[in-house]
């Protein structure tokens, strides 16, 4: 059962009271000629007046000293009267007693309203605190409702236009005066833009629900490989070089490798488009101490100052026909992983993106 506190008030009081008590019968009951045992009583005061200070402060502290000396005086005189320089020692004494007592209480005195002063600044930072997590949390429902109103913007404007362009298409077809050649024409307009809209409802789905990593692994060096495999008939189409940079000894790491390259080929495919006078691309892979280093260096346009804290904004987009998600999946899944993706402008011309992967991926037996 907890004590209030009155009930440790009175507690404390009561020993204070008894331990002063005790002593001093200690000290009229035992011979005079026991005068070991009476030095050892007279400081055992010490310790109820210390305690009083400690409990009350200077002023409990006092008190406990003058009732040492009320109770402890009658003894001297009574027991000590033949012994003059004995019983100038015990006034003596009784001195300290005050000067123990007033100096403990004064540091207790002290260090109780250190204590008040800091328990009051850790409720005020408690409050505080509180405030700024309630602050926080409705600028998080405040962003995610910006959010959800710039996604849906952003899809509207990506659906529009090509359903625009399909339903110009149909109407056209519709009318049925139209010859072979402008036929099949719109037929690839409408082909065309149900496959844009079908990897602009693929990239939402992987942004919105991007599935756990698998943690296998995997050769880097042949993953760019499959990169570059990919993208080479694009590279080649616009006049750009793609070039490979890693250990000759190769990196094994632990990762999910279709991510991986999803992640590879949606820079390397951004990287593609940013140059079309042609150029050169540079993909490097590093171990970084524990970390896996990648960069994918292009010579391209860049981004500009204003656009560089958007880039990975979902549906933020400075190409015609890009949708705007590419970014975004690709700075989601390395944040899945624990990882970063930033991006970085050459100082000659061109940009960077450089992605920072852990390395501490449990890999599959």
């Amino acid at each position: 059962m907890q004590l209030s506190n009155k009930q440790k008030d009175a507690l404390a009081f009561s020993s204070i009271i008894f331990g002063i008590l005790g002593t001093t019968l200690a000290h009229y009951f035992i011979p005079s000629s026991m005068i070991l045992w009476h030095n050892i009583f007279q400081r055992l005061y010490y310790i109820p007046i210390i305690f009083a200070a400690i409990s009350f402060g200077w002023l409990g502290g006092f008190i406990a000293a003058l009732f040492t000396a009320i109770c402890y005086i009658p003894h001297i005189i009574m027991a000590w009267r033949e012994f003059p320089g004995y019983v100038f020692n015990q006034y003596a004494e009784i001195v300290v007693f005050f000067l123990v007592g007033l100096i403990t209480g004064l540091l207790a005195d002290r260090e109780r309203k250190q204590r008040i002063k800091h328990e009051k600044t850790a409720i005020q930072l408690s409050k505080v605190y509180r405030e700024l997590q309630e602050s926080f949390e409705h600028l998080k429902r405040s962003d995610r409702l910006a959010a959800i109103g710039h996604l849906s913007s952003g899809l509207a404007h990506e659906i529009r236009n090509p359903l625009s362009s399909i339903e110009g298409a149909a109407a056209i077809l519709e009318q049925g005066k139209v010859n072979e050649e402008q036929r099949l024409e719109f037929f690839a307009i409408i082909k065309k833009e149900c496959q844009r809209l079908n990897r602009l409802l693929g990239n939402l789905l992987d942004f919105a629900r991007p599935r756990l990593p698998k943690r296998e692994k995997l050769e880097v060096g042949g993953l760019i490989d499959s990169v570059i495999a990919l993208t080479s008939h694009t590279a080649i189409k616009n006049k750009i070089a793609i070039y490979k940079k890693i250990p000759a000894d190769g990196i094994s790491w632990g990762c999910d490798s279709e991510q991986l390259k999803q992640v590879i080929l949606n820079l390397v495919l951004n990287a593609i488009q940013a140059m079309p006078e042609g150029g050169e691309i540079i993909l490097e892979a590093k171990p970084q101490g524990k970390y896996l280093s990648i960069q994918v260096v292009d010579q391209g346009c860049g981004i500009k100052t204003e656009d560089m804290d958007k880039v990975f904004d979902p549906f933020f987009t400075t190409k015609e026909t890009g949708t705007g998600l590419g970014l975004a999946v690709a700075f989601q899944i390395v944040n899945q992983w624990g990882g970063t993706l930033t991006p970085v402008r050459n100082r000659d011309k061109g940009m960077t993106f450089s992605i920072i992967l852990p390395g501490q991926l449990e890999l599959n037996s």
